[in-house]
């Protein structure tokens, strides 16, 4: 698989999982609106401010590797993929194929 494919289809996978995640943390905001608990004195309340701030933080991740596809993706277009941005050197092919949104090579980043 090209670099273009496993990078689209990443997008396409990661946008999926966004998605999934969106839907949680909605249903976790829902979830406590009609409840009385405090999130500081009551036992259950801990987990339900944890659940939320687990949740939030998975989004923000699957949001910003998001922008590494796409600026991956743009890389490519303009014929810079593969190349470190630190040191102008050719980014080795097994890193790319391990992180495909890399945008330097081994020793610079």
């Amino acid at each position: 698989m090209d670099a273009r494919s496993r990078l689209e289809s990443d997008r396409r996978t990661t946008l999926a999982r966004l998605a999934l995640l969106q839907r949680d943390v909605a249903a976790i905001i829902a979830a406590s609106e009609g409840s009385n608990a405090d999130d500081e004195h009551d036992p259950e309340g801990a987990t339900i401010a944890f659940e939320r701030s687990q949740a939030t933080s998975l989004v923000q991740q699957a949001e910003r590797h998001l922008t590494e596809i796409d600026a991956a993706l743009a890389r490519l277009d303009d014929g810079t993929y593969g190349v470190c941005e630190v040191c102008g050197a050719p980014i080795p092919a097994p890193r790319l194929s391990a992180r495909p949104v890399a945008r330097t090579c081994v020793t610079c980043g």
